[in-house]
C-alpha cells in the first residue's frame, strides 16, 4: 500500500513529536534544517499510518537496520517496507514482500552527474526528453528505488543498476508543473 504526503509545508513538526518512537525523535532531531526534521516525522508518521491500517499495529515501530542501512521492524520480520522523503514529500510502502522506493524533487541537474550514473541509452532517454529534468529524475528514482530494494544502497557503478531487473517497477511524475517523481519496485 502506498503512503504519501506531499504538503510539507503545513505538516506540524512540533505537533508531531510526541507521536514519534524515540528512536526517531532522535534521527529527526538531528536534521540541521526544518525541511529534514519534517520529512523525517512525516515519512514515520506515513509508515505509522500504514501498520494501523494495513496491520492493526497501533505501537511506534522501532528500527532495526540491515548491512547498508536497509530498516526492518523489530518484532514484524514479515512486514517488508520502504520509505524515502525530499522536500516536496514524503513517501512510505507496505507490502508483503520486499519493496524499494525513492521520491526526488524535479531540479536542474549537471551533465557531469549524468555522465557518472547513466549509462549511453539512458544519457539519450535524457538529452532526448521533452523535460530532461524530469527525465533524469525519473531514471534516478528507478535507479534509487531497486539499490533500496535490494538493501545495498548506492553502489559504485549506477550506470547498470536498471539493466536486468526483474521486478515491477511504478514510477510516477506528479503535478502539472512536474514538481516531483516517486518510483516504486517491487
Amino acid at each position: 500500500m502506498i503512503y504519501l504526503n506531499d504538503d510539507i509545508a503545513g505538516f506540524d513538526f512540533e505537533a508531531a513529536l510526541p507521536q514519534l518512537s524515540e528512536q526517531r525523535r532522535e534521527q529527526a532531531l538531528k536534521f540541521k534544517f526544518e525541511l529534514g526534521r519534517k520529512t523525517c516525522a512525516a515519512v514515520y508518521l506515513l509508515l505509522c499510518e500504514g501498520l494501523r491500517r494495513e496491520y492493526g499495529i497501533m505501537e511506534p515501530p522501532v528500527f532495526e537496520y540491515g548491512e547498508h542501512g536497509k530498516p526492518h521492524l523489530v518484532g514484524h520480520p514479515d512486514i517488508h517496507f520502504n520509505m524515502s522523503h525530499c522536500r516536496e514529500g514524503a513517501l512510505c510502502v507496505l507490502s508483503n514482500r520486499p519493496v524499494g522506493v525513492d521520491i526526488e524533487s524535479v531540479r536542474e541537474f549537471k551533465d557531469s552527474l549524468v555522465r557518472y550514473t547513466m549509462n549511453e541509452q539512458e544519457v539519450r532517454q535524457i538529452e532526448q526528453a521533452e523535460r530532461p529534468d524530469v527525465e533524469f529524475i525519473r531514471l534516478w528514482t528507478m535507479k534509487e528505488a531497486v539499490l533500496k530494494y535490494s538493501g545495498r544502497g548506492i553502489v559504485d557503478d549506477l550506470k547498470h543498476v536498471l539493466d536486468e531487473i526483474d521486478a515491477s517497477m511504478l514510477t510516477t511524475v506528479v503535478g502539472p508543473e512536474a514538481r516531483y517523481v516517486y518510483s516504486i519496485y517491487q
